[in-house]
């Protein structure tokens, strides 16, 4: 949620490409340690400020709208929340994740799985690629589309991180095979952002069913911490 007014001098004006992309370069440096954790706080309370600022105002002019959580989808084209891991959810487990800090501990997140026995990324029943849908409005502030084996160390292998102006929240969708998508891409719910895949440390050994990796964090004043979404997977839409 938004809680403090910008100061006149934070205002920030552009394309959307130019302001989605200031999202790079500061998580960039947290992956890297290059900002020690308030300064990263900081930064990313001015960046999803301005970058609430700046969509609430190509809403007033008519070029976007905002999506409520009645309008969103199920992230996987026909497929629905049974193919939800674990049960009843109980896979999302936040236990010691920490956004800021490079922490791998817990699973804040759900994994949605396919029929993919043989592990071609392809539906088993139609022999074709599930398409990843974006489950809410926004705009795309980063992707990744060059995963290769060669870069085992990237757990999440080919991404799409999308910024929701209904929630001020981030969806990372991770272990994609073809990404569609740009940074400065509006999307709304629905929308093709790629095909699943089994990029991704985690996806790519034949020990892991093919599947969707989709977490949420919403930004408190620059703090990013993750909220189970699990009642909202439950309540979107399927789409086929």
């Amino acid at each position: 949620m938004k809680i403090r007014e910008l100061k006149a001098d934070e205002n920030f004006y552009g394309k959307p490409d130019r302001i989605a992309a200031r999202w790079g370069v500061i998580i960039n440096d947290i992956r890297k340690q290059n900002l020690n954790r308030q300064d990263a706080i900081d930064s990313l309370y001015v960046f999803t400020n301005q970058l609430w600022d700046f969509l609430n105002g190509r809403i007033e002019a008519g070029i976007i709208r905002k999506y409520t959580d009645e309008e969103w989808v199920f992230p996987v084209r026909g497929y629905g929340p049974s193919a939800i891991g674990g049960r009843n959810g109980s896979g999302y487990i936040v236990g010691g994740f920490d956004f800021f800090d490079g922490s791998t501990g817990g699973h804040p997140a759900h994994d949605i799985f396919i029929n993919d026995r043989d592990q071609d990324s392809r539906d088993d029943n139609t022999g074709l690629p599930v398409e990843i849908l974006s489950m809410t409005g926004g705009i795309v502030i980063e992707t990744r589309k060059n995963w290769t084996t060669e870069n085992m160390d990237i757990k999440g292998g080919n991404i799409v991180y999308v910024y929701d102006n209904y929630t001020n929240g981030l969806f990372y969708y991770a272990h994609l095979e073809d990404v569609f998508v740009d940074v400065g891409d509006y999307v709304s719910p629905g929308k093709p952002l790629g095909t699943m895949g089994r990029t991704g440390k985690n996806a790519f050994p034949s020990r892991s069913p093919t599947h969707l990796h989709l977490m949420y964090v919403r930004s408190f004043d620059g703090e990013l911490l993750p909220e189970n979404i699990y009642s909202d997977l439950i309540n979107a839409k399927i789409i086929y």
